[in-house]
């Protein structure tokens, strides 16, 4: 009697990480690049860490900082110490900073990319791995590198496609809170917590939820019961107050209304100062109002913030947002957790896998998430002898900067044409017996072939007049092959 065969495995990826082809990919890389670009242009640097940091060093970064491997994927190394994939780019500028401040020029200016990994529960366009994409300046307290991170935020959105009005960017200051807490006598930090977390729920709970939160706690649909804050009735009112402060037409216009729910108090005073200074900044950078706005509402989950926060939004025509797609904001105890010296920092975080999700599921570019990304030229095989004539053509083209390939499968001229058409190829080049023997090419133009095809009614006809299609001699491969592919990427 033989052993059984072990089981196979189910081929499966685990929840929440994502297999990723030619589109998705070519997307995320472009919004890298494009924002990479827009950094680079205002002078930051690129750097590059370690995907492990050790739990220790994320600290206050952590999820849960009494359990090192919750909120995080980590594991202990041979020498016991938990390591932990990074959880953001933050952290690991942090550990980055405190071990090499007196080699750094400061202020320090940095950007970041790369995949960062949450042990979280996923959903519709949440992973837990995905890219982004980071700014940050270290060493600076004036809130004039603020607004840099704001306009950059603004003109990275542009540069990764978005049309104009598709995006904005909500900035707050997290000392406006503080104010109002410590005027209506709220000093206990967990009460504080659940106090912003409450808020950041008010786009999906609306102000009922918000006030259930603040207060005693809220039932949802399922029956579950989120305790509350516990705060008095005047306390409640005077946050709600504080969050309908933000509808100003300007970000001048929202500071006043500030002001007269926020006065009174020394955290609250300077926080609109540094708004004020903020939005003087933003009019000399040339940022329009309705691409940043002042808005009360925006206090991010993250304890760490300690001063200005800024959430980048994506809207659907009509200005429905669409959720999130970054944000950021100031956390000046950066390197104080290593050193024990405060030292102020900003920064800006662009959500890179959300956002080319957003852009796909919102159809909000021409085409985005319809097709896929521009394939290569297909030259076509009709023999192995002729084969280095194919190789020859291909070659050229890649000299001149074509992407192309040789069909190196079995398959007929039928089946390559569907081939190059699933490769997304804008041209199939045709070396047959009588086009070698002639030093001709016959060049197909795919996507005229496809545009002409919707609307043939004659089969025989289409057949005959061979839409999109034309034989040149050998030696113009390059220049119409060429010709076609630039035209098409204006079609």
């Amino acid at each position: 009697m033989t052993d059984a065969a072990p089981p196979r495995p189910e081929a499966r990826s685990p929840r929440g990480f994502a297999d990723r082809r030619g589109r998705d990919l070519v997307a995320e890389r472009r919004i890298i690049e494009k924002v990479a670009a827009v950094y680079e242009r205002w002078g930051f640097e690129p750097l590059e860490t370690p995907a492990f940091e050790y739990a220790d060093a994320l600290g206050k970064f952590l999820p849960d900082a009494d359990r090192p491997n919750e909120g995080v994927f980590a594991l202990q190394d041979d020498d016991d110490q938990w390591m932990a994939l990074r959880y953001d780019h933050t952290a690991p500028l942090a550990r980055f900073a405190a071990q090499t401040w007196e080699t750094l020029p400061k202020p320090f200016r940095r950007y970041a990319y790369g995949p960062v990994w949450r042990n979280e529960k996923p959903g519709p366009g949440r992973f837990r791995e995905f890219q982004q994409c980071d700014a940050d300046t270290v060493g600076s307290s004036r809130p004039e590198a603020d607004a840099e991170i704001v306009a950059m935020a603004v003109e990275g959105l542009q540069a990764a496609g978005l049309p104009e009005g598709s995006a904005v960017v909500r900035i707050n200051n997290r000392k406006l809170l503080d104010g109002l807490l410590a005027r209506s006598g709220v000093a206990d930090a967990a009460q504080k917590l659940i106090v912003m977390r409450a808020i950041d729920k008010l786009d999906r709970l609306g102000e009922g939820g918000v006030r259930d939160l603040l207060g005693k706690g809220r039932l949802d649909e399922s029956g579950a019961f989120t305790p509350g804050a516990q705060l008095a009735g005047p306390a409640i009112g005077a946050i709600m107050a504080f969050l309908s402060a933000g509808g100003g037409a300007s970000r001048g216009e929202t500071l006043d209304r500030l002001s007269a729910v926020v006065g009174g108090s020394e955290a609250g005073a300077t926080g609109l100062e540094e708004l004020a200074r903020i939005d003087t900044a933003l009019k000399a950078l040339g940022v329009p109002e309705g691409q940043a706005r002042f808005d009360p509402a925006v206090v991010r989950g993250l304890e760490y913030y300690t001063g200005p926060v800024y959430e980048a939004e994506l809207l659907a025509p009509g200005s429905v947002s669409l959720g999130s797609i970054g944000g950021g904001g100031r956390y000046d105890d950066l390197i104080a957790r290593f050193t024990g010296e405060a030292v102020p920092a900003t920064g800006f975080s662009f959500g890179v896998s959300r956002l080319a999700y957003a852009l796909n599921a919102a159809r909000l570019i021409e085409g985005a998430g319809t097709e896929g990304p521009r394939g290569p030229v297909v030259v076509i095989v009709f023999n192995g002898e002729d084969m280095p004539h194919y190789l020859a053509a291909a070659g050229e083209l890649r000299a001149a900067g074509i992407a192309a390939e040789v069909y190196l499968g079995q398959a007929g001229m039928k089946a390559q044409m569907k081939y190059a058409d699933r490769r997304g190829a804008p041209v199939a080049v045709i070396l047959g017996g009588d086009e070698i023997a002639a030093g001709q090419v016959t060049i197909k133009d795919l996507d005229a072939g496809r545009a002409l095809a919707a609307g043939v009614v004659d089969n025989e006809a289409w057949k005959a007049e061979r839409p999109g299609q034309r034989t040149v001699p050998r030696a113009d491969l390059v220049a119409t092959v060429r010709g076609i592919v630039e035209s098409a990427s204006g079609r």
